[in-house]
């Protein structure tokens, strides 16, 4: 069996900038909640919530992220859920329509998009997104994975760290 490899980003990590893998997990939806990010051969974190979705600890994995990494960054998530918001630019749409939808509803989550959106998206550096594909045998997402799911059934994260190189 050979040994599984890390996907490269679609694009080349710019000058200076961090890739970081995150993930969110929730045990029923909703339901008590774990996030966590990952910096390969750096720093990781994770933390829980008592009562919250899915998609909830995936917006707060990157948010958690952004607020502690400094620089470029690209984030790598499963989660097409917080990719296609930047990618597709969900986000520009929400703002124009006063935080509603394609379909005129109050947009999921605001409360977290919010802030996410005003790191991600800061003049100040470059932030970029890309998906991996979950339970697919990439080692970092796996890694993540197994810190949300941790966070989420203990309820207790770690309060970061460095994962050996």
């Amino acid at each position: 069996m050979t040994p599984a490899r890390r996907r490269p980003p679609a694009a080349p990590l710019g000058p200076g900038e961090t890739l970081v893998y995150t993930d969110g997990a929730c045990l029923g939806n909703p339901g008590p909640g774990g996030w966590a990010w990952a910096v390969p051969e750096g720093p990781y974190e994770s933390g829980p919530d008592p009562a919250t979705t899915n998609q909830r600890m995936e917006i707060t994995a990157v948010l958690r992220a952004l607020e502690t990494l400094e620089g470029p960054v690209l984030v790598m998530s499963d989660s097409t859920y917080v990719v296609n918001c930047f990618r597709d630019r969900w986000w520009y749409g929400w703002i124009r329509r006063g935080w509603r939808n394609a379909a005129g509803k109050p947009v999921a989550n605001r409360d977290l998009w919010e802030p996410l959106i005003g790191l991600a998206v800061d003049g100040d550096r470059v932030v970029r997104f890309d998906w991996v594909k979950g339970h697919s045998g990439d080692p970092m997402n796996d890694r993540v994975d197994l810190l949300a799911t941790e966070a989420a059934a203990k309820q207790e994260g770690i309060a970061g760290g460095r994962f050996p190189g």
